[in-house]
């Protein structure tokens, strides 16, 4: 328990949409949600893409954002390292580790984090300047907020981190 009886809180600033920060991001949050805590996790810039559905490739508002979504396709089938991406060949063969280690796939940590009750909130101006709709993201996110939003959930945090 935290100050006044309260749950201790986790506020996680994810802006990363590389597999090997967005796995840290989940299992800080399902821990401590297993563990009592209220999780909270606001994915701003790249990050909001480790939550776009991956039946969705082509994303954005203008020929700029299409392209950006076409250089970076997102969804957490999809995501690459940030060091040793080999064209593809390091993401394949971290997820052959992580499933003869039982570590879960990214898609059963998100679908996890949402059922343990981790609050994962896009950021709106992501959203906006990327021209990403809520449809295009996975279901059981949060509201859409902004960083003002965001630096109220870590005000009220025992521990916030930037992922």
């Amino acid at each position: 328990m935290g100050e006044e009886g309260r749950p201790r809180k986790l506020t996680i600033i994810a802006w990363s949409g590389d597999m090997d920060k967005v796995y840290p991001v989940l299992i800080l949050a399902t821990v401590a949600a297993a563990s009592g805590w209220e999780v909270v996790v606001f994915v701003t810039f790249w990050g909001l893409f480790a939550f776009k559905r991956n039946d969705r490739w082509i994303t954005g508002k203008d020929w700029m954002t299409k392209m950006l979504s076409l250089m970076f396709r997102g969804g957490s089938e999809h995501l690459g390292l940030t060091r040793l991406n080999m064209a593809g060949m390091g993401p394949w063969m971290m997820k052959k580790v992580f499933a003869k280690n039982q570590i879960p796939p990214l898609r059963e940590l998100i679908e996890t984090a949402v059922e343990m009750g981790v609050k994962i909130m896009p950021c709106q101006m992501t959203m906006d300047a990327l021209g990403i709709k809520r449809e295009d993201l996975i279901d059981g996110l949060g509201e859409s907020a902004g960083a003002a939003a965001a630096l109220e959930e870590a005000a009220t945090s025992d521990v916030t981190l930037f992922i």
